[in-house]
């Protein structure tokens, strides 16, 4: 086991090396694209049958990893990735632990966005102050109705509850009429 884990220790040691390459603090774009190639050659040369493949995987990898230079804006990480498309999807799945974000985008999704983005206009944590202004601020009418619509898709998907649901949709359309 102890022998397992010195081997593992030193390929560790390499997937560090190259994560710094990738690293922008690790210096200018041409310089960390400079180290990306020097150690994929280095692995790709060597005897041991996992740094070669590491090489390999490095070169498949390469032409896409430093383009744009130091002007590129890209996103740095997937959060990043998805403030930037704008769409709390990711969010939505760790909240509630599915792959499926559910109806509650299309439902609440009018204010939902817009408190998954206040971070970037807001850096810090919101205190009661910051929020004290929009304690009486309605939901927007479309929001209002996607919840209403969904209480009433409810009670008609119950058995139980489908004959009252009818005969009071049914009252109240003889009312307006």
């Amino acid at each position: 086991m102890h022998d397992v884990q010195e081997a593992l220790r030193a390929h560790v040691d390499d997937v560090w090396a190259i994560q710094a390459t990738l690293e922008p603090d690790g210096g200018t774009c041409a310089e960390r694209q400079a180290q990306f190639q020097a150690l994929q050659a280095q692995f790709h040369a060597s005897d041991n049958p996992i740094r070669h493949h590491m090489g390999q995987v490095m070169a498949s990898f390469a032409p896409g990893l430093f383009v744009g230079g130091e002007e590129a804006d890209l996103p740095k990480d997937n959060l990043d990735l998805e403030r930037w498309f704008r769409q709390p999807k990711g969010h939505e799945r760790r909240m509630h632990g599915h792959r499926h974000t559910g109806v509650r985008l299309v439902q609440e999704g009018p204010t939902l966005l817009l408190a998954l983005d206040a971070h970037i206009a807001h850096p810090e944590p919101f205190t009661a102050a910051d929020l004290w202004p929009y304690r009486h601020s309605p939901a927007p009418a479309c929001q209002r109705q996607a919840m209403h619509r969904r209480t009433i898709m409810r009670r008609a998907r119950s058995k139980k509850n489908r004959s009252l649901l009818l005969a009071e949709l049914e009252r109240r359309y003889f009312e307006e009429t």
